[in-house]
């Protein structure tokens, strides 16, 4: 597998994500390794919340959550997926599969033996997130997600998901930064949208991101398909605390919330929320907001009465 790293410098004018950089070593599966980049910010002890980004951000979509989470005693983990952010970029999109990521992320809780996490999960995060939640129950303690889903492929895809699929293929540049922009509500500065497009100097590092909206399983026989199905079964059982907190303005997941409220006990009883005035990417537009979500949740589910 061959596979490309983020000249350190393209990082360089970044804002506001002046954290330490911390590596494991995954296995590419092929009898190699590529480099995996997380942010490990707050105290070594405090209560764990895990961040898993989408597609086609990374860590940096965190950035304001990481901060003032950390700053409330929390240690917080964001990992940049394979192919996104920090991480090392395996050249040839047929590198990147669901299963891959999820095992990818698996070998980061199990080497930094991470346990009693609070998983909060958009977009893709979700869909690797929620698979690890099922198949390894007792590492999470909760769960927030939010503009996420866990499809099977066993119901129509939206037109408008076929059209996005069709796009990322035959677009010629892959527009990174113009997809975030068209996807929030809130005018960026030209400095965040050039963090978006920083990882990805040209178009030989974006294979990740083109892959992603192949692997979305949208039939009933995806390679997904079945382990996605599986997840469901645990997940229709998990009763730990699982709360909801999708967008006002996000037209790709709308409704999607209903529908986990519905299957997963764990959401009975919870605050579940709409944020007003978020986009797609509503860590860019109500980062405040899901912090204070995040943080009531955690304080009225406290560990110790689980």
């Amino acid at each position: 597998m061959h596979y490309l790293t983020t000249p350190a410098v393209c990082f360089a004018d970044v804002p506001d994500y002046r954290f330490a950089e911390h590596y494991i070593k995954v296995s590419d599966q092929e009898g190699e390794w590529l480099h995996l980049h997380y942010v490990d910010e707050g105290p070594c002890d405090g209560e764990i919340i895990l961040m898993l980004h989408g597609e086609p951000s990374w860590s940096f979509l965190y950035r304001k959550m990481i901060t003032q989470m950390a700053s409330q005693g929390y240690r917080v983990i964001a990992p940049d997926l394979i192919g996104f952010g920090k991480s090392d970029k395996p050249t040839q999109q047929s590198d990147y599969t669901y299963q891959r990521h999820v095992d990818w992320i698996r070998a980061l809780l199990i080497k930094l033996k991470l346990s009693s996490i609070t998983l909060v999960c958009q977009d893709w995060g979700g869909l690797i997130g929620l698979r690890l939640v099922a198949e390894h129950p007792t590492l999470f303690a909760r769960v927030l997600a939010a503009n996420t889903m866990l499809p099977t492929g066993d119901h129509p895809a939206s037109e408008a998901f076929l059209q996005w699929k069709a796009f990322s293929q035959q677009v010629e540049i892959f527009p990174v930064a113009g997809i975030i922009k068209g996807a929030t509500v809130t005018e960026l500065s030209k400095e965040t949208l050039a963090a978006y497009d920083a990882p990805y100097p040209d178009e030989r590092y974006k294979a990740g991101v083109r892959q992603f909206p192949l692997l979305v399983p949208v039939t009933p026989d995806d390679p997904a398909s079945a382990a996605n199905r599986a997840a469901w079964q645990v997940l229709q059982q998990f009763t730990k605390p699982f709360i909801t907190a999708f967008s006002d303005s996000d037209p790709i997941t709308a409704g999607g919330d209903k529908i986990l409220q519905k299957l997963i006990p764990g959401c009975a009883g919870q605050a579940h929320t709409t944020i007003n005035n978020g986009g797609h990417f509503l860590q860019e537009d109500q980062a405040d907001s899901l912090s204070q979500v995040l943080l009531m949740f955690i304080l009225a589910n406290p560990l110790n009465i689980q």
